[in-house]
Order: C-alpha cells, then sequence, then structure tokens
C-alpha cells in the first residue's frame, strides 16, 4: 500500500453530506461540505426518502474539491459513515429496487406500534437490544413485506445506507456491524442477524448477507469511481460505518467511561463488555448497539437538552440581541444552588406525541429569568445522574468519569452542575471531529500504519478541561 497516511471520510447526516481528509494525527487537513435533506417519495404518498443520486453527486463534488488540496499519492483509504437503520433492497445486479426511505418517514409508525402481531416487543428488545423506535430497520423490512412483497422476491441484497455508496465506489455489495448493530434484527450478544427475529417477520436471513468487522478492506475504487470522485482508481475501501459508534470510539474513551455528546438531544453511552436488556433497561430507555471493536457493547441513554435551553432563549430572552447564552449563563451562575426552589420536569418532548410533560415549578412573584434558567440546567444535570446509573445497571460498571463532547459541552456552568449531580469529574475534550475522527483510525490500521484501530488513535493528542464535584 501507500506510505501516505491520509484517509478519506465520506461522512453522510442527515443535514449535511461531508468528505474529509485526516491525517494519521486525527487533524482534518481539508473538508467540503453540502446540504443533505430528504425528497417525498414518488411512490408513497407522503412518504419521505433519501435521494441515493443526489448525495452520491454531492459526495462527488465535495470529494473533488477535498482532493484537489491533498495529495493523492498520500491517501491510504477510503471509508463511509452514516447514520444508523436506513438503506433498501438490490437485485444481484446492484439495481436499487426501491428508494431509501428515510428515519424520518412516518410509514413505519403503525408497524412498530402492531409489532406484537410478529413478536411480542419484550422478546424482541431482549433478543436485540435496541430500543422499539418507529424508524428501526426491522420495521422498514416488515413495510415491504406487507406492501411489496415481490420486492423482496427479486431481492439479493439488503444494503445498509454506507453499502450503498461502498457499491458505488468499489461494486461489491457487503454490509457491515456496526450498522446492522442500530437495525434490531441483531441478536447483538451472538454478533450475527437473529434467526428468531428474520423467521418472525418473515424476511430471509441471505438476503442481509454476512456483514464484516469494520476496519475490513471490502474492495478498492473502480476506474469509474475515480473519475466521478477524484479518487486514485485502485485505493483500498475499508467498512467503518454508523456515525454514533465512531464518534464514540473517536473520542477517546475507554471501557466504562460514559461519553456525553451534548446537542438539541444529549445521548450519553458507554463502551462496555456485557449489556442487560429487560423490562428495567426497555422502561428506563436503554439502548444497545454493536462496538466498532467486537466483543464490545454501546449502551446508550438520550434526553431532550438545548432543544428545551432554545425554548428558554427564545421565550425568556427575547430582549438580548448579543453574546445571549454568555448573558444567560452569567445571569444563572449567580443564582444560589436549589435556584431558590424553583424546580423543572424536562419532559419538554416525549415520544407519545400529544402527551406533554414539560414543568416548570414553585414560581413566585420574584423568580427571575435566570432562576428558572439555572433549574433548567439543574434538572437536566440530574437527568443526567439518572442516565449514569441506568448505564451502570444496563452494563454493570461503575463510573469514575464521564466525557462530554459537542456544543453543549461550551456551557461551563452546566459542566460544573454535571459533575456536581453525578458526583464524578467531568471531561470535555477539544475534539469536535469524533466521527470522522474515529473512522479514520479504523483505516490507518487497515493500511497498515497501526497494527489496531486503538493504536492508531494512541497518536492522537487530546486536551482535556476536567470539572471536579464540588459540594455545597
Amino acid at each position: 500500500m501507500s506510505r501516505g497516511n491520509i484517509v478519506i471520510v465520506f461522512d453522510c447526516g442527515a443535514t449535511n453530506v461531508r468528505v474529509a481528509a485526516l491525517n494519521e494525527k486525527g487533524e482534518v487537513m481539508a473538508s467540503e461540505s453540502l446540504p443533505n435533506n430528504t425528497s417525498p417519495d414518488p411512490f408513497y404518498t407522503g412518504g419521505r426518502i433519501w435521494d441515493a443520486d443526489q448525495i452520491w453527486n454531492k459526495m462527488c463534488m465535495a470529494c473533488r474539491k477535498v482532493i484537489a488540496t491533498v495529495g493523492k499519492n498520500d491517501i491510504i483509504g477510503i471509508t463511509i459513515t452514516t447514520f444508523g437503520v436506513d438503506g433498501t433492497l438490490f437485485d444481484r445486479n446492484g439495481r436499487m429496487l426501491y428508494p431509501v426511505i428515510s428515519w424520518q418517514c412516518e410509514r413505519t409508525t403503525p408497524i412498530m406500534q402492531n409489532i406484537g402481531r410478529y413478536i411480542p416487543v419484550e422478546q424482541l428488545y431482549s433478543e436485540a437490544g435496541v430500543l422499539p423506535f418507529n424508524f428501526n430497520t426491522i420495521n422498514k423490512l416488515i413495510w415491504f413485506r406487507e406492501n411489496m412483497p415481490d420486492l423482496i422476491n427479486k431481492a439479493y441484497i439488503f444494503l445498509f445506507m454506507p453499502s450503498i455508496f461502498i457499491l458505488r465506489l468499489t461494486g461489491e455489495m457487503v454490509n457491515d456491524m456496526s450498522m446492522a448493530g442500530t437495525s434490531m434484527l441483531m441478536n447483538q450478544r451472538g454478533r450475527t442477524f437473529s434467526s428468531l427475529i428474520l423467521q418472525k417477520i418473515g424476511f430471509p436471513a441471505e438476503k442481509l448477507g454476512t456483514p464484516v468487522d469494520p476496519g475490513t478492506i471490502v474492495g478498492n475504487i473502480t476506474s469509474s469511481a475515480a473519475e466521478e470522485t477524484g479518487l486514485p482508481a485502485g485505493v483500498p475501501v475499508v467498512a467503518t460505518g454508523h456515525d454514533t459508534q465512531f464518534a464514540l470510539f473517536g473520542s477517546g474513551a475507554g471501557i466504562n467511561q460514559p461519553v456525553l455528546s451534548s446537542g438539541t438531544w444529549e445521548i450519553l453511552m458507554v463502551r462496555a463488555h456485557s449489556f442487560k436488556a429487560g423490562k428495567e433497561q426497555l422502561e428506563k430507555g436503554i439502548t444497545t448497539e454493536l462496538d466498532p471493536v467486537p466483543g464490545l457493547f454501546n449502551i446508550g441513554n438520550q434526553w431532550i437538552a438545548s432543544g428545551m435551553l432554545e425554548w428558554a432563549r427564545r421565550t425568556l430572552y427575547p430582549d438580548v440581541k448579543e453574546n445571549v447564552y454568555e448573558v444567560m449563563i452569567e445571569g444563572a451562575s449567580k443564582v444560589p444552588p436549589g435556584s431558590r426552589g424553583i424546580k423543572v420536569i424536562p419532559r419538554f418532548y416525549e415520544e407519545l406525541k400529544g402527551k406533554p410533560g414539560g414543568q416548570i415549578l414553585g414560581l413566585t412573584m420574584d423568580s427571575t429569568r435566570d432562576e428558572i434558567y439555572r433549574a433548567m440546567l439543574e434538572a437536566l444535570s440530574e437527568r443526567l445522574r439518572e442516565g449514569k446509573e441506568a448505564l451502570e445497571t444496563a452494563g454493570g460498571f461503575h463510573t469514575d468519569s464521564i466525557l462530554c463532547v459537542g456544543g453543549g459541552s461550551r456551557n461551563h456552568l452546566w459542566n460544573q452542575l454535571r459533575a456536581d449531580f453525578t458526583g464524578v469529574p467531568v471531561k470535555v475534550i477539544d475534539k469536535t471531529e469524533t466521527t470522522v475522527l474515529g473512522a479514520s483510525m479504523f483505516v490507518q490500521s487497515a493500511a497498515g500504519n497501526a497494527a489496531s484501530p486503538i493504536e492508531a488513535l494512541s497518536k492522537v493528542k487530546f486536551h482535556t478541561e476536567i470539572f471536579y464535584p464540588v459540594t455545597h
């Protein structure tokens, strides 16, 4: 292989299609992105799809711009990461049989609500470990079975989203383990598609193939793909997959060290050796997916976070036109712990639409907006404590510290409250590109620049700010 160290990562998100070039230190050398969005389904009124041709064209445009700034001879490999669960059916010749149904499409909602017709939800959850979300892959396969069974008969394989673009780059049809782990079709403990689940829903196991582990070389850039993307023909393409899993790996988190990704939603995840998927975990919203490294599981919990704080900004601070978050944080920092008796129930968004549960309690005629804002931060910090304890129960471990990434990690008051409420140090890392960083480490390893992705990651320098718990 080439002696270079540049990895090209195609990163398809729900809002942006991006191509980034990273070196062996995990530094982004060049990056280009274009907006992404769903399209109407031409075959189903009200449905939403991902237009694979449109996304591919954006990938090619962005890639050509990135390639223009890095030396082609230094490129050692390519990989693709995307959001989870989505994909579609292909025939033996690689022809797409139906557009990619988006996770944002509502057509599968009644299927998940009535999944008991196929398999009891408790049994399904125990087997797969994944929460019963409406957008899970299992529901899309059932939709095909109920509405277009002829397509399943014609299909050679169901390809997940990253594999659709692996096919464009290499001509090969192969799925990866990290995407399979999002599908609610797996026996997670066995790291294989579940014969039980597939039998219950009537989908042939052979039409999902045998997923490869991340870091596997699955093909090489074809001459036609080289012409479209600007990439050198023959460069290896390496499987990675689900963006969340590689963001977790790319954060540098060790085993049993929870990582909080703080944005509109907060997602708390941990890399653990084992997991539970019983009634308690189902009720507490614990979902488990497969870590990129075999033998590990990613246990997660999520809740609305900055989305609620945005409501506070719009509603309580409309007069502040500049540096609004700095003003909010400064004001809330002057409010004593307990927010002078104000309590917030942070259920501003629920899975069951139409049943909002958000509340602000303890208001008086003297209550201020800064007190309400601090009460929100305290409520979210308490929710983090609950999430931490739920993960510890599901994974059978004890938390020593929490890593924090994302936009919400820039709020120093919130970080301190997180540490105070959880009773463990909160470590804020300086990396913002953890998805592409994590994925690139698997390519560095596949190219022979490191013995393993973990060794490759050891070359990356992380700068950390630590917030220690304070007892008031």
